[in-house]
């Protein structure tokens, strides 16, 4: 096991680096932690010009003053044997649940030992952005061993959306009678802009979040409620529409959509102090989202937002604020590239508590927000150093942050 310190980021004075996956080796960094609270704020993190000159909603929707955190912490490579690890999850026991983007489960330990690939699985479309996405075990895992995953599905008509479940064999080497429980139809011959990921809430409904596969003929679907792409579902664990969705009983428009007007969602998270859902969306060249998420709401894409298309003409209209449409919360330019979140309970580093936690992909680093009554009151950086695209994050039972990267690493956050 290699172990590499990370320091406290000085993140006023560090640029984000490209978008092009780093294959660099880890770094061991510096062991000193500025003696700083996050009460004190220094500059924004981000230092780099933005791709437009869009103004904000509202002062703090974007580029909030930074913190930097007072406890001494490190980031731990636990192992870099994985295989474009996607979803990460706590098994009851302690030990994670990884999905492997190529169709297979790996079981970590917390000392970073993997078990076998678990197989099983119906089969992924493992191109572009596409293969086993996001995963969850249900609430009574340990009577039932049911596990839920997101996955990128062939179909005839093209590739979509997918949810399943299936029972984890007593000697963790298999998934048991997999069955799909849901589709994001309509299909699309495209490989972009799934969406993937998959959380519980309080009543034992899945919300899933998917994409709306990016191209321009798709694009709009986000907007029509008779269609499931970019959109936030909520669905019992037999695939059906949970009770209480905002458009059940309505005419054209699917029972299991709960919010909608979304890109490609690639973060879920409920706030435990609150109950709220929090979502992180890709927006196309700048304009990352952070959203709280509520029933019926539409989210804009892509009538208004903050980014441009990648070749630098306007979205649309070029428009960022429309009546009836919901703001971010909190917006990047240029992009984080904002993939798996978690809220942090506070059990390792209690400074941390109630802290959002993000994956950044291009950003190369885990972004810190600290979130006061619904709004971001300031954003630090962590472990960018590392230079890692990191895709998933979790809390483990322990009070230890657990994040996968693209280039296969495990990483453990915890106190020093």
């Amino acid at each position: 096991m290699r172990t590499y310190i990370q320091a406290i980021i000085t993140g006023a004075t560090l640029a984000l680096a490209s978008c092009s996956a780093p294959s660099g080796q880890p770094k061991k960094n510096g062991t000193d932690s500025a003696a700083t609270s996050t009460d004190s704020s220094t500059a924004p993190v981000e230092t780099k010009a933005p791709n437009t000159s869009y103004k904000p909603a509202f002062p703090g929707q974007t580029r909030i003053a930074g913190v930097k955190t007072k406890t001494p912490y490190e980031g731990t490579v636990l192992t870099d044997k994985l295989e474009s690890p996607w979803g990460i999850t706590n098994l009851p026991d302690g030990r994670l649940l990884i999905t492997e983007k190529k169709g297979v489960m790996r079981i970590a330990t917390t000392t970073g030992q993997l078990s076998e690939p678990i197989t099983g699985l119906p089969k992924v479309n493992p191109e572009g952005q596409g293969g086993l996405l996001g995963v969850r075990v249900d609430p009574d895992f340990s009577s039932n061993r049911i596990v839920y995953w997101v996955f990128s599905e062939p179909r005839p008509d093209g590739n979509l959306t997918a949810v399943a479940k299936g029972k984890l064999s007593a000697d963790e080497k298999k998934i048991e009678g997999a069955t799909v429980i849901y589709r994001a139809t309509p299909a699309y011959k495209g490989t972009l802009h799934y969406g993937g990921r998959i959380v519980f809430d309080k009543e034992g409904n899945l919300v899933i979040s998917t994409g709306e596969r990016s191209d321009l003929e798709t694009r709009p679907q986000a907007q029509f409620l008779n269609s499931a792409l970019g959109k936030v579902l909520r669905i019992t664990k037999d695939g059906k529409p949970a009770a209480g969705n905002p458009f059940i009983g309505q005419n054209d428009k699917r029972a299991e959509i709960y919010s909608y007007g979304h890109r490609n969602v690639q973060g879920l998270a409920f706030n435990p102090a609150t109950g709220d859902l929090w979502e992180t969306e890709f927006g196309p060249r700048g304009g990352d989202e952070l959203n709280r998420i509520l029933p019926g709401k539409n989210y804009g894409w892509p009538i208004i937002t903050y980014g441009i298309e990648y070749k630098g003409d306007k979205v649309g209209e070029g428009i960022q604020q429309k009546e009836g449409l919901e703001q971010p919360v909190y917006y990047w330019d240029p992009v984080l590239s904002p993939s798996g979140i978690t809220f942090y309970s506070g059990k390792g580093i209690p400074e941390w508590k109630g802290n959002l936690f993000i994956g950044g992909l291009s950003s190369i680093h885990i972004a810190r927000l600290v979130i006061e009554n619904n709004k971001v009151v300031g954003e630090e950086m962590l472990l960018e150093k590392e230079e890692q695209r990191f895709r998933d994050i979790t809390e483990g039972n322990d009070g230890a942050l657990y994040a996968v990267t693209d280039n296969g690493r495990l990483y453990s956050i915890h106190k020093k």
